[in-house]
């Protein structure tokens, strides 16, 4: 019996890295809680266990007292002087009594086994949390364990990972036995099951996967500013080269699109487009929107709000299928964007100077409309806006000037109402909290209709020709999208 206690500690301190101290501690007391059952929870029981032999002795210690108020733990000088080892037993002695284990029989046995068994389970559940706290985000691989209703059960290192279905990619199959990869997310020290938490579609997963991929990224000469991904389908990457001499699209792409077809190969075929990243936000919101060719970037307000205007031909893959493309060059960069088309864009700028009607129009004599210029009140508008004691103090007009002159701009605005601004259509605004509409996370196909795949282009490889566009400059080159 000796040896097969030896042999069960060894084996569980080899299988579970557990500590063999903790175990036979938990040992010790597992079998004084047998002891207890039998005696009394009070009872005062030493339990020893030698790790040389295997050997297990227990011992019931009593006090010695005049009157007994717990027997579980005294008696009197009468009862202990009916023992041989208090046969001169006085007041304040203490009584050892040793205890065989076989008189406790399977019981005792038991309640060993049942506490061991959950202190083993504690020390387990948190050496894991221990030895994963400080990995999350890290990139882990594993062997498909046990897969149930979506569900895939990990088997890690030194413990089982739980990866849910809403953590997979969509359209992905794992069989028992199959090597995957993923990233964990959180560590649950209170879940029933595996604590570690994987994930294959968050975007940390990508970037782990390129830091494993690309050694320029794991040298740290070629940084990851930001990662914006709808799992599945179509994610967007920016990358930042520290090193002038090290092109960072191209270390991304690899020779013939080696290193990110790898990767690509690992998401199940989803689209991979590589962002070189900018310090100005106007030249990283254009190249965010590649594919598609950027005429002009304005910067609305300070509120990280930008309006961006693209060729008729090239709106549809600006805005990609479902909204994907324009809605991750959102989340990319962190700004709101309206996406306008050139010829909506012209006719709200020629509506806007039509609106400027200049002071000419009024007839007010040429002297007064000198002095109102000459203030810089230029058209209607301006001489509505301005109050009545501003346009006292221009020289030579008075009050009743000033009052006649706001009378005939009224009545002019009255008899020609102006014609308001076109206004971007709400769906064409685009904002780095968008969520992915079903149809869009759902195919990875292209992004509209009519619009023609990208190549993969590498470090030194040769460009397609591109189609001068419509109307402006074309958007900065050295995009890379991978199909």
């Amino acid at each position: 019996m000796n040896h097969e206690i030896l042999d069960a500690l060894s084996q569980i301190t080899r299988e579970k890295s557990v500590d063999r101290a903790m175990l036979i501690e938990t040992l010790e007391i597992g079998l004084a809680s047998a002891v207890r059952r039998k005696y009394g929870v009070t009872a005062d029981v030493e339990v020893r266990f030698s790790n040389e032999s295997g050997a297990i002795t227990i011992a019931l210690r009593k006090t010695v007292v005049e009157t007994v108020v717990d027997p579980a733990l005294q008696l009197t000088v009468e009862e202990a002087r009916t023992f041989p080892q208090g046969r001169n037993a006085k007041v304040g002695d203490v009584l050892v009594f040793p205890l065989k284990i076989e008189e406790f029989g399977r019981n005792a046995i038991q309640t060993a086994k049942q506490v061991l068994i959950q202190r083993v389970r504690e020390a387990e559940r948190d050496r894991v949390f221990k030895e994963y706290s400080d990995k999350i985000g890290v990139l882990v691989r594993g062997v498909v364990q046990q897969v149930d209703r979506g569900n895939v059960i990990v088997k890690l290192d030194h413990s089982e990972g739980f990866l849910p279905a809403r953590e997979q990619i969509p359209r992905s199959y794992h069989r028992q036995g199959d090597y995957v990869r993923a990233v964990v997310i959180n560590v649950d020290r209170s879940a029933k099951g595996p604590q570690v938490i994987l994930s294959r579609t968050h975007p940390d997963f990508l970037r782990r996967l390129f830091e494993a991929e690309v050694p320029e990224i794991a040298e740290s000469i070629v940084e990851i500013k930001a990662v914006a991904r709808e799992a599945g389908a179509r994610s967007k990457i920016s990358v930042y080269s520290t090193d002038p001499r090290v092109d960072a699209v191209g270390s991304c792409v690899g020779l013939k699109g080696s290193r990110v077809q790898s990767i690509v190969r690992e998401l199940g075929g989803e689209r991979i487009d590589i962002v070189p990243w900018s310090q100005d936000p106007t030249v990283f919101v254009s190249r965010a929107l590649s594919p598609a060719r950027v005429m002009d970037v304005r910067v609305v307000d300070t509120e990280k709000h930008m309006m961006v205007v693209v060729a008729d031909d090239q709106l549809s893959l600006a805005i990609g299928k479902g909204g994907q493309n324009a809605r991750l060059a959102a989340r990319l960069t962190g700004w709101k964007i309206d996406l306008v088309a050139k010829s909506e864009e012209k006719k709200r700028l020629d509506l806007e100077r039509a609106s400027r009607v200049e002071v000419e129009k009024l007839a007010l004599g040429e002297a007064t409309t000198q002095k109102l210029i000459s203030a810089g009140i230029e058209t209607v508008q301006e001489l509505l806006d301005t109050p009545l004691e501003k346009l006292v103090e221009i020289p030579g007009i008075g009050e009743k000037t000033a009052e006649k002159l706001r009378t005939v701009a009224q009545e002019y605005v009255a008899a020609h109402p102006p014609t308001p601004p076109v206004a971007a259509p709400a769906d064409l605004e685009f904002t780095p909290e968008m969520e992915a509409t079903p149809d869009a996370a759902a195919a990875p196909e292209g992004d509209a209709a009519g619009a023609s795949p990208a190549s993969t282009r590498g470090e030194g490889g040769a460009e397609p020709p591109e189609a001068p566009p419509a109307d402006g400059p074309a958007a900065p080159k050295g995009e890379d999208r991978v199909e």
